[in-house]
């Protein structure tokens, strides 16, 4: 047996999350080893702890019900920065990711299906699906896609009421099973951040909606039958803190809250498996992980993080503007989606002016009838920011409504406050693109959806292997955050028995960054 007692060998014992860990007492000098002191060894052993490799943090059904090895989801993120080639390298290493669909061209979406149906064949993955309550097809075409594709699970976000088309999504996969009665073959993950909406998702489809779907000849007789007998979601993420579309609330009051009402609605079919469920938002660290599933978290979702990866569908420029996020560093913007109604989306600030020039633009909405209306003064300051002037704006305008929602375009022929929330929008929607594309001479205009989460793994990562953007592989941050998370669950439990743990022990060290070739060769020059 060896014991450790020197702070570095300690440390080796104790990240080696793979063996076992004892903590020893032999002559008064306490150190950790892998092996249990024999008897009459003159050693006592004070504390143990056994092996603790990433896959145990969280829930085993989480991984058998998604054919996964971690208890660990990507977010989607849209315009497809979640993208193809982020999904794949999750998946392949054992995760689950979710491709960003949403505000893609129909032509896009179809693309990037088909290759993760081609490279990925039956492995784990999802495809985002997010309410669009002014443009319901969009839903129904990528429902239709999903169907086309074989996409076996779907992460729906933003619903603030089911729609026919989630439900048809759902419905359609129901089988009979002569083991457990049912068998649900399209998987729902639900995003959700308030109790009124996770109930939706803990409860069997609306019988009006369903009823609906077999009348139009979708679903079968017997897959409505099946319905009332499962849930809406296989799992429910609970989000908190994070970029993008966010309440804010805190992950410590909301996920406990959801359990609990989970526990109380119970499952529709008696003895079958309750609804899982997932954390996100703020999740940037070991710590933040470990946290979550002290929670009682089954999974944990990551976003952010993830937007400055490798493998993310965006532009290096804002890849680095991430790298330098701090704590501090993000905002809540008008959301280009639901402008009208005042929501908002959490971005980044740093580096970027879009969150005060969104604002205004809502305010100008707020207080003004029209475009007609604005003040020239205002009218000008528009024409300046949008880099064009607003007549032209409103033509770009038209002709997309034309195409995609000629509903809209209706009404904004009659409706001047109407036809400003779509040219107020328009720059919303652009403000996103050019920062994907890494438009420099719109770099004051990017909107980069960030949560506090990028600022808290950007400190935690400061002179790491993950420091710089170009090392920030999507499957390196997954595997460092689980295994900090285990090392840190490690040393609560030896805490929870007694030991103090050195300081020089107290956090999970990533490995250093690599030395540069020239820096190397004059090392091992100098060592001559």
């Amino acid at each position: 047996m060896t014991v450790h007692y020197a702070p570095e060998g300690v440390y080796a014992v104790l990240s080696a999350i793979d063996l076992p860990c004892y903590i020893i007492s032999v002559g008064g000098r306490v150190g950790a080893a892998h092996d249990v002191p024999a008897p009459g060894s003159g050693a006592t052993l004070l504390a143990a702890a056994g092996p603790l490799p990433p896959h145990r943090l969280g829930s085993s059904a989480f991984l058998r019900h998604h054919g996964v090895r971690f208890p660990y989801m990507a977010g989607a993120m849209a315009g497809g920065i979640s993208s193809e080639d982020f999904v794949v390298a999750l998946s392949r290493a054992g995760h689950l990711a979710s491709f960003g669909s949403a505000g893609l061209p129909v032509a896009r979406l179809h693309e990037a299906l088909g290759r993760l149906e081609h490279d990925l064949g039956d492995a784990p993955y999802a495809c985002n699906l997010i309410h669009s309550p002014m443009a319901p097809q969009a839903e129904r075409i990528c429902v239709d896609l999903c169907l086309r594709h074989r996409v076996r699970c779907v992460e729906a976000s933003a619903f603030v009421q089911l729609t026919p088309d989630l439900v048809r999504y759902r419905v359609t996969g129901l089988r009979s099973d002569a083991g457990t009665g049912v068998c649900a073959e399209h998987r729902i993950v639900a995003k959700i951040s308030r109790l009124e909406t996770a109930e939706m998702f803990l409860r069997p489809a609306p019988e009006a909606l369903v009823s609906e779907l077999l009348a139009r000849g979708e679903i079968s007789a017997e897959q409505a039958v099946l319905a009332r007998s499962v849930p809406m979601a296989d799992d429910i993420t609970v989000e908190a803190d994070s970029g993008g579309h966010t309440d804010r609330r805190p992950l410590t009051v909301l996920l406990p809250a959801i359990a609990r009402l989970r526990d109380r609605i119970g499952t529709p079919c008696p003895g079958g498996a309750p609804v899982r469920l997932g954390a996100a938002g703020g999740i940037g660290t070991p710590r933040a992980v470990v946290a979550a599933f002290a929670l009682g978290a089954d999974y944990v979702v990551t976003g952010s993080v993830n937007q400055g990866s490798v493998e993310a569908g965006t532009s290096s420029a804002v890849k680095l503007l991430l790298a330098g996020a701090g704590l501090a560093d993000c905002a809540m913007a008008p959301a280009a989606d639901m402008f009208e109604q005042g929501v908002t989306v959490q971005v980044l600030s740093r580096g970027t002016l879009f969150p005060g020039r969104a604002a205004r633009l809502y305010r100008l909405y707020r207080d003004h009838p029209g475009l007609d209306e604005l003040p020239s003064e205002e009218r000008r300051r528009l024409e300046r920011l949008f880099g064009q002037v607003l007549d032209r704006v409103w033509e770009e305008t038209a002709a997309y409504l034309k195409t995609h929602h000629p509903d809209q375009l209706a009404r904004s022929e009659t409706d001047p406050k109407h036809r400003m929330a779509m040219v107020f929008r328009w720059y919303l929607a652009m403000a996103s693109r050019w920062a994907t594309a890494g438009l420099g001479d719109r770099a004051d205009d990017w909107q980069i959806w960030c949560g506090p989460a990028m600022g808290a793994f950007n400190d935690w990562t400061a002179a790491s292997v993950l420091a710089t953007p170009e090392r920030r592989h999507v499957t390196t941050i997954a595997e460092h955050l689980l295994r900090g998370a285990a090392y840190h669950s490690r040393l609560d439990q030896l805490r929870a028995n007694g030991v103090r743990i050195p300081a020089a022990c107290a956090e999970y060290r990533l490995p250093p960054p690599p030395v540069p070739q020239q820096a190397a060769v004059a090392c091992a020059v100098s060592r001559r």
